[in-house]
């Protein structure tokens, strides 16, 4: 079945010419925008783009369809632009705060699509470390933050989760294993160790002490997970880093499973001062369908 998404991303990826950087803009991973497009196509019945090794072309019949679309979307802004000026919203203002690993990844795509839908709301993002997050929303500082590990049964909107994983120089001993097998928190810490912190509290650093561990051996203290790992390829020491902040050219580095595997979550917390904000209401109902 088609719905909005379809079309937004119909006009995103005509628009970029590519599908990685269609899918950025209205906030969904490259391969969720592919199935979209390719049931989008299944429902029309005919081939809306055409394939092309790094360029994504448009059918006749496909130039028809985004002509549409576009003016479809371009119609239901204006409606919504109309309902939010009756609603009060038009010259509100959002101040959300995140650590930095997350403001780079998950938010630019959401907050995109937030100023499309609601261009009359003022969003202002804000970066600092997952403490100061934290210290922001008890102060009322900033509307909404994203919080690392949000407690259970605090009220959070879930905008993603991953794992921890170990980098290791591809010529590493432990990284020798074969594919399917891990490496425990123990086995690295005992390892020369690039400590990368990211802006967090939360880091390799703590994840070994919570397992009762420690690292004797911390060769360089960086704040950039990419740093860490050009460290690691360079043969300095081994690292601990998120998942979703692995580099795309993995040359000269070993990344392994960590086992038992530890995860984080990011989850979006609203001020207790925000929680009446009708624009703040609109950001956090505009998730829903997202989750």
């Amino acid at each position: 079945m088609m719905n909005l998404l379809h079309w937004r991303l119909l006009v995103a990826v005509a628009d970029a010419g590519n599908m990685s950087r269609g899918a950025e803009r209205v906030g969904i991973t490259q391969s969720g925008a592919s199935q979209a497009i390719a049931q989008l196509e299944a429902s029309l019945g005919f081939k809306v783009f055409t394939r092309e090794r790094r360029h994504i072309g448009i059918t006749a019949l496909g130039e028809q369809v985004v002509e549409q679309a576009r003016a479809m979307v371009e119609r239901l802004d204006a409606i919504r632009a109309l309902a939010d000026d009756s609603r009060g919203l038009n010259g509100g203002r959002i101040r959300l705060a995140s650590f930095p690993s997350v403001i780079s990844t998950l938010l630019p795509g959401l907050l995109r699509d937030f100023q499309r839908r609601h261009p009359g709301i003022a969003l202002v993002a804000l970066e600092g470390t997952d403490e100061e997050v934290e210290a922001w929303l008890d102060a009322g500082t900033v509307e909404l933050g994203v919080v690392l590990n949000p407690a259970p049964g605090r009220a959070a909107a879930i905008l993603g989760r991953d794992a921890w994983v170990a980098v290791l120089p591809s010529s590493h001993p432990l990284g020798r294993r074969a594919s399917g097998n891990g490496v425990t928190l123990g086995e690295m810490a005992a390892q020369p160790f690039i400590l990368a912190t990211g802006g967090c509290a939360v880091h390799g650093q703590r994840l070994v002490e919570h397992a009762g561990l420690r690292l004797p051996d911390i060769r360089v203290t960086v704040r950039d997970w990419a740093s860490a790992c050009v460290l690691v390829r360079e043969g300095m020491g081994v690292a601990l880093v998120p998942e979703s902040t692995l580099p795309e050219d993995r040359r000269g580095l070993r990344v392994m499973q960590l086992t038992p595997p530890v995860h984080r979550e990011f989850g979006l917390v609203c001020s207790e001062a925000a929680k009446t904000s009708r624009p703040v209401q609109a950001f956090l109902t505009g998730l829903l369908p997202a989750q």
